[in-house]
């Protein structure tokens, strides 16, 4: 199966990214993809990216060089905010693409499996949320995997087989059986999965290679893998809420 559109990059402005929006853009273009996301990490990320940086977001190319680019965040659950998450709704509704993840120094890092489900359930149910970014990351954060690919299922929630979960240089590797199970759990339970790159440079951008096995080995049923092509991606995201700014930025 070839996959062509990455739902999971970063950029500089990340904090720990390497690459520019255009050379994550011109990277995928060279390995033929159609459509990506960029997908900043939230203010709460140490280094991560101001409020103002996603508001203007607006002014990158919506179509750079072929390749539709979602102007996007993988923001962080939060305790200390009204909605929950480190980006206020009035910005996550501008934004083409909204993504959550649990990460380190952002308010979870006691290993509380109760106290880090109870944050995803709040964000899975947040309608302006797309995508749950690694959620397999048992070592670090644990949580309740049927409650969580429920959640997902129930609010047409995106649920992330990330590849460089399985990447030996990552943190996350020691927890490779706990993804492949959330990918069996989303499988049984009629859950949407995306496979993504998780890219901090360029020349990673639609690098699926390992997540894909393990899609390919559960015979995870190809309808439900978001991102086959940008047509998928965008029928899968017009189905669950209008997009104000997705051509804002124009045909480069």
């Amino acid at each position: 199966m070839r996959l062509l559109a990455d739902l999971h990059t970063h950029t500089v402005a990340s904090g720990h990214g390497y690459s520019t929006v255009t050379e994550v853009a011109s990277a995928a273009a060279a390995r033929g993809l159609e459509l990506i996301a960029v997908t900043d990490h939230g203010p709460n990320v140490p280094g991560g990216a101001h409020l103002w940086y996603f508001w203007n977001m607006k002014v990158i190319p919506s179509v750079l060089n072929g390749v539709r680019i979602l102007k996007g965040c993988e923001a962080n659950p939060c305790l200390e905010t009204e909605n929950g998450i480190d980006l206020p709704d009035e910005m996550l509704s501008m934004l083409d693409f909204v993504a959550v993840g649990l990460h380190p120094q952002c308010g979870f890092d006691e290993g509380d499996r109760v106290k880090n489900t109870e944050a995803l359930l709040r964000v899975i149910e947040n309608p302006f949320v797309d995508m749950i970014t690694h959620p397999g990351n048992e070592a670090e954060f644990p949580v309740d995997i049927d409650a969580a690919v429920a959640a997902a299922v129930r609010h047409g929630v995106i649920l992330e087989l990330n590849n460089y979960s399985f990447d030996p240089r990552s943190g996350r590797n020691v927890s490779v059986a706990r993804e492949r199970e959330f990918a069996e759990t989303a499988r049984d339970a009629g859950a949407s999965i995306a496979v993504s790159s998780d890219a901090h440079y360029h020349l990673l951008v639609g690098e699926f290679s390992n997540a894909l096995a393990v899609a390919e080995e559960l015979a995870f049923p190809e309808e439900r893998i978001v991102n086959r092509s940008a047509a998928s991606v965008l029928e899968f995201l017009g189905q669950k809420r209008d997009r104000p700014r997705i051509d804002a930025g124009g045909v480069w």
